[in-house]
């Protein structure tokens, strides 16, 4: 896996590290077949939209971060790109469990969509 550093557009314009897939896109980009790229993004730079509408089981969330700690997260998260903002709709304890562990970045599948397909996520 190669190493990048990724410019998100933040107050603080900080320079953080992320992993890309070796697909041949550039990071940051979808591949240029448009399927998903794999990257490491920001927590705080996912919107949960359904996080109010259920809640972690807490014994996956503690086997999680059990293993988080051990292995590392083995199954990256689905996120939908939307005009250059980034929400989560699964890998919700996957997500919960970095949250806890207070690590600061999670690895994203991430696929473009449109305002259309977050309207119809979001139903």
């Amino acid at each position: 896996m190669a190493n990048f550093v990724l410019q998100l557009p933040t107050s603080n314009l900080r320079s953080i590290p992320v992993y890309a897939s070796s697909n041949g896109a550039p990071p940051g980009t979808a591949s240029q077949n448009g399927g998903p790229v794999i990257l490491e993004l920001p927590l705080d730079k996912i919107r949960r939209p359904l996080m109010r509408t259920r809640a972690n089981d807490p014994n996956k969330v503690q086997e999680l971060m059990d293993s988080i700690r051990h292995i590392g997260l083995q199954v990256p998260i689905d996120v939908l790109e939307v005009d250059g903002v980034y929400y989560g709709f699964s890998g919700c304890h996957r997500y919960e469990a970095h949250q806890r562990l207070g690590l600061p970045t999670i690895r994203c599948k991430i696929r473009r969509g449109t305002k259309e397909t977050l309207r119809h996520h979001l139903r």
